[in-house]
């Protein structure tokens, strides 16, 4: 009986293994497609500055398979866009209430 429940979990832990290494696979490729400028404002990045990497941030569009790239000011500026138009539209859904 026990050695059943181990190799069912042993073949479960292998499909899991498999897919977590397809997925890997996959974003190593979509690494390879990072732009080397922002998307928006067209400031260059360099792959090797440390402090670039931690701060730009990476879209990534599996469906598209493409990968934008944004400069933390460009960045900053969407998350302040999209903030205020969730406000907005809060504040219009509770008007018409």
């Amino acid at each position: 009986m026990s050695s059943i429940k181990r190799t069912l979990n042993r073949r479960k832990n292998n499909k899991k293994k498999k897919l977590a290494e397809k997925e890997m696979a996959t974003k190593i490729a979509l690494f390879g497609k990072l732009p080397s400028n922002c998307l928006t404002c067209d400031k260059s990045f360099d792959k090797m500055d440390k402090e670039q990497v931690k701060s730009w941030s990476v879209v990534v569009r599996d469906k598209q398979e493409k990968v934008n790239l944004y400069c933390p000011s460009c960045w900053q500026r969407a998350m302040e866009i999209i903030g205020n138009f969730n406000k907005e539209k809060a504040s219009k859904k509770d008007g018409e209430s």
